[in-house]
């Protein structure tokens, strides 16, 4: 990691503190080292638990934090609501494997200044996080111009509106069947028990007016296609 010091010279740009939350220990410390490498970026805390994270924000004092959706035990649509509601200075991207046709919007209204996917190359995400820190709204080209459309059209579409009996959970656990993930591999990369995953798929199938399983699959898929 780079000595602070040496950025905060008077001809050296400011140096933006950045903590990362995501439950996976090497992209994280991959992005650590990516943006610890900027001369006007620098990390301030990486964590897995987005309780942990929340805790320490009054100490690091962050000025932006990039936060994955899928954390142990958590959303993080949830620790983006706890942080707009307590720090509301505080700028948040996510940062998300989950296709942002499902996500997008949902974040967005829930305070985040973008959202990026993680198969986006290392410049993207740069890009992305100088944006969201000089003010500005960070989503790619195709979803600004859906939301455009929607705006302009003066309505949002049926599909949003259907996602929208979901809590962020359940559109999460319905995100990764639309991936081709099983119950089991569910429950293992949330952190939940599979009776749990169990739970959500039955509440999703409740609340989208699915007759069975073969449907919620269908639908998954078709959702991340749109």
């Amino acid at each position: 990691m780079k000595n602070k010091s040496e950025t905060k010279s008077a001809i050296a740009p400011k140096v933006h503190n950045i903590v990362i939350v995501d439950d996976h220990p090497i992209l994280r410390e991959g992005l650590a080292q990516l943006i610890d490498q900027q001369k006007d970026l620098g990390i301030c805390g990486q964590f897995e638990d987005a309780s942990k994270a929340f805790d320490a924000i009054p100490t690091i004092k962050p000025d932006l934090a990039l936060v994955d959706i899928s954390l142990k035990g958590s959303s993080g649509i949830e620790l983006l609501k706890n942080i707009k509601s307590n720090y509301p200075k505080l700028l948040v991207l996510v940062l998300s494997m989950h296709d942002e046709s499902l996500y997008a919007e949902r974040v967005l209204r829930a305070g985040a200044a973008g959202y990026i996917m993680k198969q986006e190359a290392a410049e993207k995400v740069l890009e992305a996080i100088r944006k969201v820190l000089k003010g500005e709204i960070y989503l790619s080209d195709k979803m600004s111009a859906k939301l455009m459309h929607q705006l302009v059209g003066g309505r949002a579409t049926a599909t949003g509106s259907v996602m929208e009996r979901l809590s962020d959970r359940e559109l999460e656990v319905f995100g990764l069947i639309g991936e081709g993930r099983g119950t089991r591999q569910i429950a293992e990369q949330l952190h939940l028990s599979v009776k749990t995953i169990e739970s959500h798929r039955a509440h999703i199938k409740e609340k989208l007016n699915l007759k069975n399983a073969t449907e919620l699959v269908h639908r998954a898929i078709q959702m991340r296609g749109e």
